[in-house]
């Protein structure tokens, strides 16, 4: 049987549910994030503020340099949360083939109901009515054969989009797209591939595979496969967790000292409290660390017991850092993670390997 998959992304997310929230900002441009003065960037903004060249991760400076209206809302993440969960009970309902990929996208296998709605339009169309009389947001749906093809087609009509690709059609319909509309290829292997000439998914498809491996590697075979409308990936109802972290960046530059390592501590204390209410442990703590300079480097350690022990994560995090840190150096961004995650906590923490290090 045919498979028939949905992409379902509601639109400017976090702006949108502020505009529910507050009718008085509809029809405004909204942008949400933390204030300027904090380096905060732009986590969301509304169709309204779009239009002045504002996307997600604008400098929240920059953000309101384009257009000194904008309405500067910091974030409400139980908001958002609460208002996610409502929107997947709801795609729930439809069927149990549900994966969730971010507070507001979910991919939905609906091979076995598309034909109770005759057909995917027709299904995609009551989809986004439910959503909007349930919720007040506004979904973009994209419906095709696999993931590869639903994803892109949310996104082609954007926003309050409905595209469906028939069965068969795949192929075509990804032919004349940019090669960055692939997922799994970002600016550097748009560069590259460029460099040879390559321009569009169509021309990956019909590309040489030993050239597109000299280029991307192992990532090639199964690249060149999606350009051809061909993914047979299922969609998960379940996807691990792979890693719980939070991170600051703060106002002014600061050294290293007892204001860098207050910092360390609320954020590994912010880190075992997510632990704990996820009902996680992490073996690895990553450490991150972006310069002045916007050097950023990561280093972790990783034991052979996990923990969610705030005080286990602030001693390996302030070692890695003790191996890093140089007199004359300023930070701007602290970042802590735990990965390699255990589903239940486990005993605390007590022997870290030597540091490594990453990018």
């Amino acid at each position: 049987m045919q498979r028939t998959i949905v992409h379902a992304d509601l639109d400017a997310f976090y702006a949108s549910v502020e505009q529910l929230d507050n009718p008085d900002l509809v029809g405004k441009p909204v942008v949400v994030g933390e204030p300027p003065e904090h380096r905060g960037v732009v986590a969301a903004a509304s169709y309204e503020a779009r239009k002045f060249g504002i996307h997600s991760a604008t400098p929240m400076s920059r953000a309101l340099r384009f257009c000194p209206k904008a309405i500067r809302i910091s974030p409400r993440f139980d908001r958002y949360g609460e208002v996610s969960r409502q929107v997947m009970s709801i795609f729930r309902e439809v069927t149990p083939l549900v994966e969730p990929l971010s507070l507001d996208e979910a991919f939905l296998d609906i091979t076995k109901h598309v034909t109770g709605h005759s057909g995917p339009e027709r299904f995609g169309r009551w989809l986004k009515t439910r959503v909007k009389s349930d919720t007040g947001l506004v979904v973009s749906i994209g419906i095709g054969a696999n993931k590869t093809v639903a994803k892109i087609a949310s996104d082609m009509d954007k926003p309050d989009g409905l595209v469906v690709v028939p069965q068969g059609n795949e192929r075509e319909f990804l032919a004349p797209l940019p090669v960055r509309a692939l997922s799994g290829i970002g600016p550097k292997g748009e560069q590259a591939l460029q460099a040879i000439g390559i321009e569009t998914i169509g021309q990956i498809a019909s590309s040489d595979l030993a050239a597109l491996e000299a280029l991307l590697g192992s990532r090639a075979v199964s690249l060149q496969q999606m350009s051809r409308g061909l993914d047979d990936r299922d969609v998960e109802t379940e996807r691990e967790r792979k890693s719980v972290g939070a991170e600051t960046t703060f106002s002014q530059d600061l050294p290293d000292g007892p204001k860098l390592r207050e910092e360390l501590a609320l954020l590994a204390d912010g880190v075992a409290r997510r632990l704990v209410s996820s009902q996680a442990s992490g073996r690895t703590v990553v450490l991150k660390l972006r310069y002045s300079n916007f050097k950023t480097i990561t280093r972790q350690s990783t034991s052979d017991e996990a923990t969610d022990d705030a005080q286990a994560i602030e001693s390996a995090a302030n070692a890695l850092l003790d191996a890093v840190v140089q007199e004359h150096d300023r930070f701007r961004l602290l970042g802590i993670h735990c990965t390699n995650l255990a589903e239940e906590s486990g005993p605390q923490l007590r022997l870290w390997e030597e540091a490594g290090d990453g990018t």
